[in-house]
């Protein structure tokens, strides 16, 4: 399509796969709309367009996200008010017309009946990316790595007796964000295949705590959501090597083969004996 629409803090560029939104750097734009900057969205990664009609004479086109598609929505879990909301476009009233126009067109490339995206269709924010808790600075290497450094104030007793933590992106199974929004925010690394060690996150290692004006929304949730994207990316490249790792078949067939190879005097005694303990320790 390649149009234009121009809305409040935000403008919407309509591609032939894809709609690009870009969010204004002013003042009265919402910090999570100055932190993420431009976010592509692919038609796929969309479930549903509406268009209603919004607070003080203007209207409000809004894509909906499809379950899984997105990280930065995932990892907001439904807490984001509508005020922060990336994907909706808040206009004039007297632009009504044009944003239905756009808004049905847009609605005609969707697949009908999409259910829930297998794998993030839409980039997450980009690190390396840091920010400040309340009991301690969260650090991610943009890749692999998460660390925890605690501050001498506000950390609790069983973080400072934990020590400053780090965590490969290969151990974790998630992210657990609650919105400093509330009384309780935090941000919290699920460990892969185990529980939490605590479960009041300000007693946990592998959580940090939010409050006081630590932690906000455009800090912390872009981190989660790029540590998700992170994790998710980690566990489908292990996928293919855990499968070969315990297929009995495959690894029969290669040992099969190897003695083949020894019989015909191309592999020696001690690299068949080598291989075939490196192939038997794989069962």
């Amino acid at each position: 399509m390649g149009d234009v629409l121009a809305g409040i803090h935000a403008t919407w560029e309509f591609e032939s796969d894809a709609v690009v939104i870009r969010f204004e750097r002013g003042i009265r734009t919402p910090k999570l709309f100055q932190t993420l900057r431009e976010r592509r969205i692919p038609h796929e990664a969309l479930a549903s367009v509406t268009l209603a009609p919004g607070k003080r004479g203007t209207v409000v086109l809004h894509a909906v996200p499809r379950p899984g598609a997105d990280p930065l929505m995932e990892a907001a879990a439904g807490q984001l008010k509508e005020g922060r909301d990336p994907y909706r476009l808040v206009l004039p009233a007297e632009r009504e017309t044009l944003a239905e126009y756009y808004g049905d067109e847009l609605r005609t490339l969707l697949t009908p009946g999409a259910g829930p995206s297998e794998g993030f269709l839409v980039a997450a924010p980009e690190g390396p990316q840091s920010f400040k808790a309340f009991d301690g600075k969260a650090i991610f290497d943009g890749s692999s790595e998460v660390s925890f450094r605690w501050f001498g104030t506000g950390a609790s007793s069983e973080k400072w007796k934990a020590g400053d933590q780090t965590f490969s992106v290969r151990e974790l199974s998630g992210v657990e964000w609650r919105s400093p929004d509330v009384f309780d925010g935090y941000l919290r690394l699920l460990p892969r295949g185990g529980e939490p060690r605590h479960a009041q996150a300000d007693r946990d290692p592998a959580a940090v705590v939010f409050g006081l004006g630590y932690g906000l929304v455009h800090e912390s949730l872009p981190f989660a959501a790029a540590v998700l994207a992170a994790i998710r990316g980690a566990g489908r490249a292990a996928a293919p090597l855990e499968a070969e790792r315990f297929d009995p078949a495959g690894v029969a067939e290669r040992i099969r083969h190897l003695g083949e190879l020894h019989d015909a005097g191309l592999v020696t005694d001690e690299e068949f004996t080598a291989k075939k303990a490196e192939l038997l320790a794989q069962l």
